[in-house]
Order: C-alpha cells, then structure tokens, then sequence
C-alpha cells in the first residue's frame, strides 16, 4: 500500500475545491472568477495525476501501484479501497485530460456559472473514483453520485426538450443501477457467509460460485453496464440526452461516461466472472455487430447533428462490445484503446458541433449549409475529427479498429466460419461510417448558404476554441502514429485478465 494517500487526494479534490466556488468572493466580473478557478482545479488535478503515475506506476508489474486501504464503516467490513493497475490507468488520465477540456469549454456558460462548474469538477471527483475503485460496494457507490451531476447539467442547461431527456436519462441509469446494487451485494453476502471481506476485489478475483450464481451476477452486472455503454436496445436514452445537453457536458458524456459502462464491463464481468464471461461472449459478439450496422444505418436519419454523433458513438462502442468478448489478447488491447481513442474523438466532434451551434443556432442538418468559407477554422478541425471517426489511418481509430479485427479473427475460441462471418459484417459497419461522417460534413459545410442579412457571416474560432480543438486532437494523433503509448499500460494486465480463460 503507498505511503502518500495520492489516489484519495485525486477523489476528494475536485469536489471539495470546488465546494469553495461557493465562497468566492463576488467581484464585478465574478464569472470570470469562477471559470478561471474551475479551470486551475482541473489543471492541478490532471498535473499531480502525471506526476504520480509517472513516478510511482511500473508498467511491467501487474500489481497494483498506488493501492490505499482505509477502514470505513465497521459494521458491514466496508473498507475505502482505491487502487490503479493498466487497467484503469488510461481511462483516470483520459477522465483528467477531458474534464479540463471540457471546463475550457464551457467558458460561454454564464448563468448560474457557481453551481455549473461545480457539478463539473463534482463528476470529476466520481469518475475518478470510480475508475479507480477496488472494492465493489465503493464501485457502486461512485456509479450511483454520477447521476446526480450529468442529471442537473443536462435538466438545467439543456435545450428546449431537456425536462424529457433529463427525465429519461434518469430513469434508464438509475434502473440499470438497481441491478448492479443487486449483483453487488449477490457477491457481498456470498463473501460473507464463506466469512472472508465481503467488498474487496482482490478476495472477489480468487472467489468460485457456482455456475447458476455466476451466471445470475452476470446478467445483473450486464445489465447495468449495458445501459451506461450503452448496448442496443438500451441506448434510447442517449441520442436524446446528446441531442439537449450543453456540448461541454456532451464532451463529458461522450468522452467518460460511455466509458465506465466498457470499463465496468472488463472489471467486473470480465475479471470477476470468467466462466459467465465465457458463454455469453459469443452473443454479446452478435449484438455488438449488430450495433455497429444499426447505429451507422440510423444515423444518416438523424436532423438534429448533435444525435447523429450520438448514434456514431453507439456504432463505435460495437467495436468495444466485440474486443471484449474476443477473449484475446489482441482484441481485448484493441478494446482498451477504443475505450480511449473513442474518448478524444467523441469529445472533439461534440465541442467542434457545440462551437459551430453558438454561430448557426439550428440543431437541423436540412437548415445548415455553406459555413466553410466564414469559418474556415472550424470546418478543418470538424474534418480532421471526422476523419478521426471514420477510422482514417495515421488517426488512433484506425488502429483501434484494426486490432480489433485481427482480435476476433484470430481467437482461439470460436470457429473460423463464424470468426469471418462476423469480421465481413463489421467491415460494412466500417463502410457505412463515411457515408454519415462525410454527409453530415458536406451538409453543414459545403453547398449554398441558407442563411441571409447579417447572419450570412460568422466570426471564425478563437483562441480559446482553437486550444480546446489542437489540445483534444494531438492525442488521437499521437496514438495513431504510436499506439505504444496505451498498450504499454495495458498488455500485461490483459494477459492476467485472460489467463482464466
């Protein structure tokens, strides 16, 4: 266990830093207070994340490095356990790097900018604690606080229909959390009556049940995760939440949120229960294809651009479904760094949609139209995302999508003809990715102007925006040119992952 309680001081200080906002003084230009203050706490928190990882985690260890273990609540053996290994190192520093973004983002929001920039760096707090969570009931518990946030920032600076999204976002995730409270105390009170600690994954890794139990856990977990991935038919929830949100929580949603559904997945149904794992693989394989062709089929369909990025999302976490269930090592490294190229991508595109928006105000595709030459700046950023998301080589989709590909093809543990049946059906949710991507940029972008007077031009990105724009895309860059930088952190914890398979 570490001496110095860094993981802890990673949770508690977003939240309670940001608690201060509260106590800021009230000068003349107080939301420009609050913005730079938000900022700064984002800033020292990502800065003190690197410093940590980089000095204290060794890659080629598969123990955890930073491990801290503090008695909680007596009564029920509930124990403050946090812990990084390469497994959820990635998605902490993608959490740390987005929320700081996105931060920089919202600087346009002015009203009621206090509690705003609060339950930003109050989500912060979650999603670093639950990413490094190593105790299931604390798990839990990180998952349910999520909510609250995402909840007030979609419901009180949303669009017009943010009542409904909010309503429903609200009802899918906390449904699904129901499920996930069950499977967590299944597996708490099966620890218990074998009288060893009830929470703690470490003990749950070592644990056997039987068959029927595993099987019962699986599904209450699958369940929960399905939601949050999301997973067809459960992701109603989210082309409607991307489609009212403010675009810096959309950067959150895209970028974290779907993630810790994936991360869950591998955490907990994947380590905790390999034999589960094993039977529902090859119909989580089915469904994850069939995602990737109904999510790039429906999106085309959409007006609203901000939801056709969300069906793009939903198509994209196919690939994630797939890598995860291969049960390989490549394809599960392939999984991994979807979960984080996806995390770049989908936040760029939702930022370039959220910046283009406050010139254009319409949300309708069939209402936009020849922007290019006004905002010649945000129109090679929305290229290049684009790009980004159609799996362009050099860009890190491309080799996320790759690895993918060879991960299903050569696993052990399925037969040939299935294996290539799957990989042609995912090689046309490939194809289909261009015609959306490349439709919507022709659609904003290209054609005649629909717009007349003194709309008929629009003032070009900014400083600020053009940061947020460079500072999102040099990691999906980077990553595409050495995708070394993830699998570094990530292959040895896979290969103890799939050593009980």
């Amino acid at each position: 266990m570490n001496s110095f309680p860094w993981l802890t001081i990673f949770v508690i200080l977003p939240i309670s830093a940001g608690s201060l906002i509260f106590f800021l003084p009230q000068p003349q230009r107080a939301n420009k207070v609050i913005r730079w203050y938000a900022i700064y706490i984002c800033v020292l928190e990502l800065l003190l994340m690197t410093y940590a990882f980089f000095y204290h985690f060794q890659s080629d260890d598969l123990l955890i490095q930073l491990a801290e273990n503090y008695k909680w609540v007596n009564f029920f053996d509930f124990y403050w356990r946090l812990g990084i290994d390469g497994l959820s190192i990635g998605p902490i520093l993608l959490t740390g790097f987005i929320t700081t973004l996105a931060t920089l983002a919202a600087w346009p929001v002015t009203r009621d900018s206090r509690l705003f920039y609060f339950l930003m760096l109050a989500m912060y707090s979650v999603q670093i604690g639950l990413f490094s969570s190593r105790d299931l009931l604390l798990f839990f518990i990180m998952w349910e606080l999520e909510l609250i946030p995402v909840y007030l920032l979609l419901f009180m600076w949303g669009g017009k229909k943010r009542l409904y999204s909010a309503t429903k976002f609200i009802l899918y995730t906390a449904g699904g959390s129901i499920f996930l409270l069950i499977g967590t105390l299944g597996i708490g009170l099966y620890g218990y009556g074998s009288n060893e600690p009830t929470f703690n994954f470490e003990t749950s890794y070592n644990q056997s049940y039987p068959l029927v139990l595993e099987i019962i856990f699986y599904i209450g977990f699958l369940i929960a995760f399905a939601v949050k991935l999301p997973i067809i038919p459960l992701h109603t929830w989210l082309p409607d939440t991307h489609g009212e949100a403010h675009y810096s929580t959309c950067m959150l949603l895209a970028g974290i949120l779907l993630k810790m559904g994936a991360y869950g997945l591998v955490r907990i149904n994947m380590e905790l229960l390999p034999h589960a794992h094993s039977i529902f693989s090859p119909w989580l394989i089915i469904m994850g294809t069939m995602q990737i062709i109904y999510a790039a089929s429906a999106s085309p369909s959409q007006r609203n651009f901000k939801k056709r990025i969300a069906y793009s999302s939903i198509s994209h976490m196919g690939f994630i479904i797939i890598g995860i269930c291969s049960l390989s090592d490549t394809g599960l490294n392939g999984a991994l760094l979807q979960i984080i190229s996806h995390g770049f991508i989908g936040a760029a595109l939702f930022f370039l949609a959220g910046a283009s928006y406050d010139r254009i105000r319409p949300l309708y595709l069939d209402k936009m139209g020849g922007i290019a030459i006004s905002v010649p700046k945000i129109f090679m950023m929305f290229s290049i995302s684009s790009m980004a998301s159609l799996a362009l080589p050099g860009m890190s989709g491309f080799f996320a999508e790759l690895i993918i590909f060879f991960g299903i093809i050569t696993s052990q543990k399925y037969l040939l003809l299935p294996k290539i049946l799957i990989t042609f059906v995912m090689a046309i949710g490939v194809i289909l990715t261009p015609i959306y991507s490349l439709s919507m940029l022709r659609q904003m972008f290209y054609g005649y102007k629909l717009f007349n007077g003194s709309n008929s031009y629009f003032l070009d990105s900014g400083p600020r925006e053009l940061f947020v724009s460079i500072f999102i895309l040099l990691p999906v860059i980077g990553i595409g040119i050495y995708p070394d930088l993830v699998f570094s952190l990530s292959v040895d914890k896979v290969e103890a992952i799939l050593s009980n398979y």
